[in-house]
């Protein structure tokens, strides 16, 4: 049975992506706003749900550990395995917005995430805790990015509207638009939902520890809204709304649901998952270098950052 919901899981995943990519670029063409801004909006904070749902609840149960580990291991593996598989289907152009602005806020977030959790060095305390003020921190840079990206879209919606004076979009099409994009949208979360709970049901089988499931097989599955949105997206020659989808989702991942989680229920910090932060922050720089190469990310970068992911694998299943 649990293998059986694991493939529903799959399908589940891979339809919904394809309505919710056609749906939100669709939406996008008629607010007259770049597809960047859906992919950093819509589309991140649809896919980023399944984590936010986990370490919510995992938080809750006391479950700190696959909290932290399913947030920071989704951020490792969408700047690496995600990004990379992508761009070896379709590479991937790079607006100059992405790099002078989104990118390196998601390493501000990484930065402030790090110094929060640090109470060792920062604070000289007992613990290493991402506590409830932490939470509320975290969140106010949410709103910050917010602001950010409201300005963004009010002068992307401008511009474009003035070159597109004459597209109008009928009220049933707004409809149909808006339809596909939530069916798209539900589908992706119960998908996601039934391949993270069989996934971690038949890890718990084979006795993995809850960090390295939460590093690995968790945040495999949470991120698969991520993989087959972003993969959909490439097909269709999408570029905008994956870099938007994985940057926006890894911003949201830190600031909304680190930030919701440890405002609910302060989260204890083990040692181990610092060499992973540090990672993750390399990672991103790394990403923002491959940026800056001709304002894309290309084959061979794909699978640079592809085989990043499974050398990154093999080094926590052998540290756990």
């Amino acid at each position: 049975m649990t293998y059986l919901l694991l493939l529903i899981g799959f399908v589940l995943l891979i339809k919904g992506a394809d309505f919710f990519v056609d749906g939100s670029s669709h939406i996008a063409r008629a607010l007259h706003i770049s597809p960047l801004i859906i992919g950093l909006t819509i589309v991140s904070l649809g896919t980023s749900s399944p984590e936010a749902t986990i370490s919510i609840l995992a938080a809750i149960e006391g479950s700190a550990g696959v909290s932290l580990g399913n947030i920071v291991g989704s951020n490792i593996l969408n700047t690496t395995l995600i990004i990379g598989l992508t761009a070896l289907v379709f590479p991937l152009k790079v607006e100059d917005e992405t790099i002078k602005k989104e990118i390196p806020f998601t390493l501000l977030g990484s930065v402030a995430f790090l110094v929060l959790v640090s109470d060792l060095f920062f604070r000289n305390s007992n613990i290493n805790m991402l506590s409830n003020s932490d939470g509320l921190i975290l969140l106010l840079f949410l709103l910050i990015f917010f602001s950010y990206i409201f300005e963004v879209a009010k002068s992307s919606r401008k511009q474009r509207k003035e070159k597109n004076k004459q597209e109008k979009t009928p009220a049933r099409t707004w409809g149909k638009y808006i339809g596909i994009t939530i069916m798209g949208l539900i589908a992706i979360i119960i998908g996601g939902e039934l391949v993270v709970r069989s996934a971690t049901s038949i890890a718990f089988s084979f006795g993995l520890s809850e960090t390295l499931i939460g590093l690995t097989v968790i945040a495999i599955g949470s991120s698969l809204p991520e993989l087959v949105t972003s993969i959909s997206a490439a097909i269709k020659k999408q570029s905008e709304i994956v870099l938007g989808n994985i940057v926006g989702s890894n911003i949201f991942n830190i600031l909304f649901v680190l930030g919701t989680t440890a405002a609910i229920t302060p989260l204890p910090v083990e040692n181990k998952i610092f060499t992973d932060i540090f990672i993750m922050l390399a990672l991103t720089l790394l990403l923002l270098l491959f940026s800056r190469t001709k304002y894309k990310i290309g084959k061979a970068e794909g699978l640079i950052l592809v085989l990043t992911y499974l050398i990154y694998m093999i080094y926590i299943i052998i540290r756990n």
